[in-house]
């Protein structure tokens, strides 16, 4: 590195003579060039000795670093051999307590195992026996407090519960505005005339046979003054037949060809009404999807009713209700929704098939490829099938809830004292009962029982007895309760 230095300055100052003497030679000078030139040499001989010092100082410094450098990586390494010697001394040590703790385990179990054999001797049992024992006195001593208990947590279970299940069904009925007399289903016309019956009847009765073939309807005229009674097991067709009249009326022109071409009008008018009402239910309720056949049928119900309940309109309003209930318990709200408006579509066929209407408002619906859970829903929304889901248990429900309110239905108080006298006979009709009374607007028997004729496991078959004759004569809506009450009473008087 040296030698490099001293060869840049040598080149350094050759060069810079070399311009110098050049310069002076060609004005003249020739000697003050080369004095000038000696005094470079001088000059540049300098640098360099200074340039070596420089050097050597660089390299005796960086030899000191060096030096120190080694003694500390020395004095590190020794402190690393001595922090191994002292983890090699403790892991020695700990190794050693291991195997002292491992000896006192041993004798710990040789003691238990004698003390064991002590016991054993002493009290003529074995481990096995004896934790039996004490398992069984145990048993015995907290088996009371545990009844006790687990009857506490249920009563509370149960009333939490009730409390609940009131307060949603109590907010969903509060929150359902609907009509409270529901419209019945018009089966007499008014004539506007006594020989407008003529009329209607024709010359040798051809005009009401014409009227009876097309709507297939009978038409009574004799029976009521001034109105005509339409009878026919299908609400469809009587409405057609009632519509027909109207329009044979108002237009005054009444003969069988005419017949039939009303006729044919009043079926498309029906039809048209039909498919508008099942669309404008679904509509209302707010479920959409559902299959074309579902929704006529639905239509339908438009002209049906039971116990002077539109069926139609107590579908709708148990949409409503299911879909509060559904909101609140965590249910699907379109699968409740869907399968309490379709629920009593059975109802527009059952004159047609053979069955009950719910079993077969299930198997179309199956049958239009609509969700088993609807499906199942639809035909469990009465007891002789288990509902096995929370929407079929709403539409249970909300069924209940729509026909047992105020005004739903409509009976007179004369079938009304007749359905309690019914549902007390059938109860008095069973051995061993002292009274029975018909309570809660008949959706309860309370049956008070002779207690030495009939013991506690024969309360509860008796219940299920009547029960069962009550669902197999009587016609009701909902579901009535039988309470058998059996109480002895002991009674002392002192004197």
């Amino acid at each position: 590195m040296i030698e490099g230095i001293i060869a840049v300055v040598a080149v350094f100052i050759g060069v810079g003579g070399t311009v110098v003497y050049e310069r002076r030679r060609q004005t003249g000078g020739h000697i003050k060039a080369e004095r000038e030139i000696a005094e470079a040499k001088t000059k540049a001989s300098e640098i360099i000795l200074k340039a070596k010092d420089e050097v050597l100082n660089l390299e005796n410094e960086r030899r000191n670093e060096w030096k120190k450098t080694e003694n500390r990586l020395a004095d590190r390494e020794l402190s690393l051999d001595r922090k191994i010697d002292d983890l090699d001394k403790r892991s020695e040590k700990l190794r050693a307590e291991e195997r002292d703790v491992e000896v006192l385990k041993d004798e710990i179990r040789e003691i238990r195992t004698k003390q064991q054999d002590k016991l054993e001797k002493v009290a003529k049992l074995t481990k096995v026996e004896a934790t039996e024992k004490l398992l069984q006195m145990t048993e015995r001593d907290i088996k009371q407090d545990m009844l006790g208990l687990i009857n506490k947590l249920q009563n509370d279970a149960k009333e939490s519960a009730e409390d609940l299940a009131q307060t949603i069904l109590v907010s969903t009925m509060e929150r359902m505005a609907s009509e409270v007399a529901a419209e019945r289903t018009v089966t007499a016309v008014k004539l506007t005339d006594e020989e407008m019956k003529g009329r209607i009847i024709g010359k040798e009765g051809r005009n009401i046979q014409a009227l009876q073939r097309a709507t297939g309807v009978d038409i009574l005229v004799d029976d009521t003054p001034g109105m005509i009674i339409l009878s026919t097991f299908d609400p469809v067709r009587r409405q057609v037949a009632r519509l027909s009249l109207e329009h044979l009326m108002k237009d005054g022109r009444i003969h069988p060809g005419r017949i039939e071409e009303v006729v044919a009008k009043a079926e498309q008018e029906i039809d048209k009404e039909i498919n508008r009402a099942g669309e404008d239910a679904a509509r209302e309720v707010g479920v959409f999807g559902i299959p074309k056949e579902m929704l006529r049928l639905l239509g339908e119900l438009k002209f049906r009713t039971s116990y002077g309940q539109n069926v139609l309109r107590h579908s709708v309003e148990m949409a409503h209700m299911a879909g509060l209930i559904a909101e609140e318990i965590g249910a699907d709200v379109r699968i409740s929704k869907t399968a309490t408006l379709l629920h009593d579509v059975g109802k527009a066929v059952s004159h047609k098939i053979e069955g009950k209407h719910h079993h077969i408002g299930g198997e179309f619906a199956r049958k239009y490829g609509m969700p088993e859970a609807i499906a199942h829903a639809i035909e469990a929304h009465h007891d002789d099938i288990e509902a096995t889901t929370p929407e079929a248990l709403i539409v249970r429900v909300c069924d209940t809830l729509s026909t047992a309110r105020p005004g739903a239905r409509s009976i007179s108080a004369e079938n009304f004292a007749e359905r309690m006298r019914e549902l007390e006979n059938i109860a008095l009709g069973f051995n061993g009962i002292d009274k029975a009374y018909a309570i809660s607007a008949g959706r309860e028997v309370r049956v008070i029982v002779s207690p030495k004729a009939i013991d506690d496991l024969s309360a509860i078959k008796l219940a299920r007895d009547i029960a069962v004759k009550i669902e197999s004569t009587m016609q009701y809506p909902g579901t009535i309760k039988v309470n058998v009450i059996r109480e002895t009473r002991a009674i002392e008087f002192a004197k």
